[in-house]
């Protein structure tokens, strides 16, 4: 039914710059490669688990270079997959330990507000422990390339847009119903086995639930692609945990610059710390970057991006997006937010577009 609905999802394929910058995530779909997080329930881990905190570090540092390594490996043909049985002690349970840590003194975002999660103590997010999923279900909507995406929304969220098209979801963590990792890991093997390509965590946002996430990939056995669809606003220790199990990243790129992230989503540093990870996610992975056109954003934000993505990570594929619409509070109190209190504009639409041609993106991943 799918591809009735959306034939371009098997017409992408055939454009050779999206086999190029997709071609891990095409040749998992086609059962050529695996997908990394089962190699990270392979590699074997000898530190016991119940070492310090900065001793886990130590070796997950060391563990990702010999892991980087092995995926080559494995890619190539030089090492065999069978080769590789699951350890008691493994890369992935190492991963798993070190974010029960993190929850326990929050820092999954780079809000870092330090709440003990494991004793239900809430921190910016207002979640404990419990992840909450508000809808989980085959996603035909998303760019072609990941159609159908077994999508898994979770609630709650660490960012505060003003113009959020999710606040139902995103700002109340009490929305879904409580899943722990084996219910997840569930949720993950329904979708595939009903076709998705992908597992898609978005919400909302993952970030928040990085403990559950990682934790139910030891019961996951699909060899799917595992995909981060999130604001990217992890903090560094995250981004070590997530980038050796991720085989393909969908992140948001919001503001070029710091203040417009404080004011619209009352984050700091926006542009620091989201850019620091997109490179970080670039240098491990495929990635497909969202960007937002914005009403009266393009000097600001758009053109900025663009011309940084050029710069850095010209590669990707960017899905240049003119779906903004002014909601949550803006829709509430427009006087507080007069710059984005309409829809963008053609002329704003034909700027972005244009540019990113001129920059030679792509954004045409379909032609």
């Amino acid at each position: 039914m799918w591809r009735l609905v959306r034939p371009d999802a098997a017409r992408v394929w055939k454009n050779p710059e999206t086999l190029r910058r997709l071609g891990r995530y095409r040749k998992i779909i086609d059962l050529e490669r695996i997908a990394k997080y089962l190699l990270a329930k392979g590699a074997e881990c000898e530190i016991p688990l119940d070492s310090s905190t900065e001793d886990l570090w130590n070796a997950h540092t060391a563990l990702s270079h010999e892991f980087s390594a092995l995926v080559e490996s494995v890619d190539s043909g030089q090492t065999a997959p069978g080769s590789l049985p699951d350890q008691s002690g493994s890369f992935l349970k190492l991963k798993i330990e070190l974010a029960q840590r993190i929850l326990a003194d929050c820092h999954f975002c780079e809000r870092r507000c330090g709440a003990d999660r494991t004793r239900d103590e809430k921190g910016w997010c207002r979640l404990g422990s419990e992840s909450r999923v508000s809808s989980a279900f085959l996603h035909t909507g998303e760019e072609a390339p990941l159609v159908p995406s077994g999508t898994i929304f979770f609630s709650s969220c660490c960012f505060g847009c003003v113009f959020c098209q999710n606040d139902d979801i995103s700002t109340n963590p009490n929305s879904g119903h409580v899943v722990d990792p084996k219910g997840l890991a569930s949720i993950a093997g329904a979708l595939f086995r009903d076709g998705a390509l992908n597992i898609n965590y978005v919400g909302g946002d993952p970030i928040p639930n990085t403990h559950t996430i990682l934790a139910s990939m030891e019961h996951q056995t699909d060899n799917v692609t595992q995909l981060w669809n999130s604001n990217l606003y992890c903090s560094e220790e995250t981004m070590r945990l997530l980038v050796d199990v991720f085989d393909v990243w969908l992140p948001d790129f919001k503001y070029g610059n710091n203040e417009c992230g404080l004011r619209l989503s009352g984050v700091k540093n926006y542009f620091d710390v989201v850019s620091r990870n997109h490179l970080k996610a670039y240098d491990y992975g495929e990635v497909i970057i969202r960007h937002l056109v914005m009403p009266n954003h393009l000097e600001c934000c758009t053109l900025p991006i663009l011309e940084w993505i050029s710069k850095n990570m010209p590669d990707c594929i960017v899905n240049i997006m003119g779906q903004y619409r002014p909601e949550h509070k803006v829709r509430r109190s427009p006087e507080r937010y007069p710059d984005i209190t309409r829809r963008v504009n053609r002329e704003e639409m034909d700027l972005a577009l244009s540019t990113a041609d001129e920059l030679g993106i792509c954004w045409r991943p379909a032609s």
